[in-house]
């Protein structure tokens, strides 16, 4: 009898168990649906009251009449982006099990008619997609488009971006990332343009310009010095005023000015002890003060907020993508203990409701379809931009390749077939479809009815046998997210703790710095094997950055910088390779022959120095001869500089240098090549690099024709800042110019000019 009842209670409770799980499945289920089928909102003016007295011109009015009207929770509502609890959820369930940033609403305020804004991360396309979105068109990463040395490729990439984000209504864009390249291992390199500060405020205006083009704010990052990925929520970097404000802000100054974006987005890392977005030297001395920045700053998302209080006395309007340091408690709190004040809060308020009212006042989202989406010329673009990016270091009379018939060609590698787009983390786009290696090679020959054999490496036997038997070998290396990237770790703690040791607390990341800059030991194990028995032999390399090809260069008789290509990648290397293209890209970095030769780097570290010096600049200075300089390119072409000229060889401070210079096509091939322009600082008396770029254009020649370009800049682009006196100074002396298709000097041209 006891027995009986013993199990009449087991049952009972199981019973209960089984009714408890199944009411969680549907809990779950339908928390997790919610959460993927979230609430969709407008983002324009629908109070008609607001709508007809708003426009562009009294933005600032209308928006200190709307905070006059809120009360205090109100505005700290606008001050965030979604509460943290359904906000983080929301965002979980979409990231990990929908592989897609969802649509984050910031700043809805149904009282007052105020609609939201809503955030896409887009690098090379559309991040945050609409539900009845799988796709968007996927461009070479930024690194590649700085490569292209096309200012205008890059505003015509950011309108293509900018219109298909408003297809996924979305109307701000966490675009362009202009840090610059200080060290080839940063993780994400491939994100920005290169290592020159001129070159990057170049593109940074093309891509906000390009943005602004549909009514989208652009939203420039990350603001400042976050060169570091691993250390990048930790890490503080010591910086003297005038290498600050000469190498890592002018390229924000001119965007800010000349491309008049929205928004910034700061920093996760500390400058000289204070974090980005509580540092008041950076976000109002400097961007509001100094530089007239009327729009409004968010954080970095997750960790990028850590004391609420100095955030708002620093000038840090939004916190990104939750609630954790802008808390009603914590605000209330230091206006209560008199640490700020409400009238601080409502600046705050005001100025991001100026900026982005204007955004919603037209709705023209009708204009803005689905099947705008990869229509047939943003995809010609996307191949467009990586023809144009792809950069050939090295070329013994190999490149391009015969379209002859009856040849066999092997491609081969581990990535040769892989889709690979670059970066996983917040700069990912899901493409369309991804042309890969392989497949735009073998479409390419199939076409002229020859033979592509495809292998892996993993097999060198068998890649012995098929390298011998080959008319030519397409070697593919490189790297993927798995190797660099962002780095991919949910907590601060860890981060920390691998900062202080100097080394990573665990092996769960993915992405982030390269510590080693070779290639994988199995991709120079295949450029050896291979090399030593077929010469017709050309290395294509993916990656985003700069790479040790000291142990193997010598080898090999081509090499080729493809990056990541986007979704057109594989046809647009086949028609380089082939010929069809003319490589006309230009390194945006400097390639060392020695490693040590570049400034100090650790991925691992709670503190770093950045000096004045890097990239070629540091190069020149130490008379370093690189391996490949920044500004090199090969072509299948020939180029002649001559007949520079200076229109007026003695200027004030206020005046242009202008210039000219003829270039000749001595070829027999339609090709492009890049006029650079440096200045030289021989005669200076303080210390100063040997040369800067300071104007550059891309010039398309037919062959054995003369095209002449003309270069300028303005005098007051020359100076110095004097942190003694804390204003920019210009030197009266004689300055030189460089002009050629390189930094190298053996590629320059040069003449004088005097600033009197």
């Amino acid at each position: 009898m006891a027995i009986s009842k013993s199990k009449k209670r087991i049952k009972k409770v199981l019973k209960v168990i089984g009714v408890l799980f199944l009411l969680g499945c549907i809990v779950g289920g339908y928390l997790y649906y919610k959460n993927v089928n979230y609430d969709m909102y407008s983002l324009y003016i629908t109070n008609p009251d607001l709508k007809n007295k708003l426009s562009s011109s009294n933005s600032k009015e209308i928006a200190k009449e709307l905070v006059s009207e809120m009360t205090l929770e109100e505005k700290i509502d606008q001050m965030y982006g979604e509460p943290y609890g359904s906000g983080l959820t929301k965002f979980v369930v979409n990231f990990l099990g929908q592989k897609r940033f969802p649509h984050v609403y910031v700043g809805k305020n149904d009282r007052l008619g105020i609609p939201p804004w809503v955030l896409s991360d887009g690098p090379r396309g559309a991040r945050v997609l609409d539900k009845n979105v799988d796709a968007v068109t996927t461009f070479p990463v930024g690194m590649a488009r700085g490569a292209t040395w096309n200012p205008e490729l890059e505003y015509e990439v950011n309108k293509v971006i900018s219109s298909e984000m408003r297809a996924n209504r979305v109307n701000y864009a966490a675009t362009p990332c202009i840090n610059l390249l200080r060290h080839p291992g940063w993780g994400r390199a491939q994100e920005t343009y290169g290592e020159d500060p001129w070159l990057m405020g170049a593109f940074g205006v093309a891509a906000v310009k390009g943005l602004e083009e549909n009514n989208v704010m652009a939203c420039p990052k990350h603001f400042v010095l976050n060169s570091i990925d691993n250390s990048r929520w930790v890490v503080d970097v010591k910086i003297d005023e005038r290498s600050l404000r000469e190498v890592y802000l002018p390229h924000w100054k001119k965007i800010i000015q000349e491309g008049k974006p929205a928004s910034i987005m700061s920093a996760y890392n500390s400058v000289n002890g204070d974090f980005c977005a509580e540092n008041k030297h950076l976000l109002t001395d400097i961007l509001k003060d100094e530089w007239g920045f009327e729009g409004f700053v968010t954080t970095d998302w997750i960790f990028g907020l850590y004391d609420g209080v100095k955030g708002i006395q620093a000038g840090l309007h939004v916190e990104m993508p939750f609630q954790q340091a802008y808390t009603n408690d914590i605000i209330e709190t230091a206006i209560t203990d008199g640490k700020i004040t409400e009238t601080q809060i409502d600046q705050l308020v005001i100025e991001s409701l100026a900026t982005r009212l204007p955004y919603a006042l037209t709705d023209d989202q009708d204009a803005y379809p689905h099947s705008i989406i990869g229509k047939e010329s943003s995809i010609d673009l996307a191949r467009t931009v990586a023809e144009e990016s792809m950069v050939l270091l090295k070329n013994e009379k190999i490149l391009p390749f015969t379209k002859d018939t009856g040849k066999t060609i092997a491609v081969i590698g581990r990535i040769a077939d892989v889709e690979n787009t670059g970066d996983q983390g917040s700069s990912d786009s899901n493409p369309i479809y991804v042309e890969t290696p392989y497949e735009g090679i073998k479409k390419f020959q199939e076409s002229l009815g020859n033979k592509v054999i495809f292998n892996d490496g993993s097999d060198l036997e068998s890649v012995k046998q098929i390298a011998s038997k080959a008319n030519e070998v397409i070697l593919i290396v490189g790297f993927t997210y798995e190797d660099e990237g962002e780095y991919i770790i949910f907590s601060r703690e860890k981060m920390l703790e691998a900062a202080e040791n100097g080394k990573p607390s665990d092996n769960t990341s993915i992405g982030g710095d390269r510590e080693d800059l070779r290639l994988l030991e199995s991709d120079e194990t295949l450029i050896q094997t291979i090399a030593s028995i077929n010469k017709q032999l050309a290395v294509v390399y993916v990656g985003g950055s700069a790479i040790d090809i000291s142990s193997w260069e010598e080898q090999v008789p081509a090499i080729l910088f493809s990056w990541y290509s986007g979704m057109e990648g594989g046809t647009a290397l086949a028609n380089i390779l082939y010929g069809d293209v003319s490589p006309s890209g230009k390194l945006p970095f400097s390639i060392a022959k020695d490693t040590k030769d570049y400034p100090l780097f650790t991925p691992y570290t709670a503190e770093i120095t950045y000096n004045y010096y890097h990239g070629y600049t540091l190069f020149d200075k130490r008379n370093i001869k690189a391996s490949y300089p920044f500004g090199y390119g090969l072509s299948y072409s020939k180029f002649k500089y001559d007949s520079l000229q200076v229109k007026q060889s003695s200027l004030s401070i206020n005046d242009t240098l202008k210039i000219t210079v003829q270039i000749k096509n001595e070829g027999n091939i339609k090709a492009k090549d890049v006029a650079q322009m440096y200045i030289g600082f021989k005669n200076s008396k303080i210390d100063r690099p040997v040369k800067l770029l300071r104007d550059f254009q891309k010039a398309t020649l037919s062959p054995n024709t003369i095209k002449t370009v003309a270069l300028q800049v303005p005098i007051q682009d020359l100076a110095w800042y004097n942190p003694q006196t804390k204003s920019w100074e210009i030197e009266y002396m004689e300055y030189e110019v460089y002009v050629g298709n390189s930094s190298k000097a053996e590629d320059l041209l040069t003449t004088t000019f005097q600033i009197e």
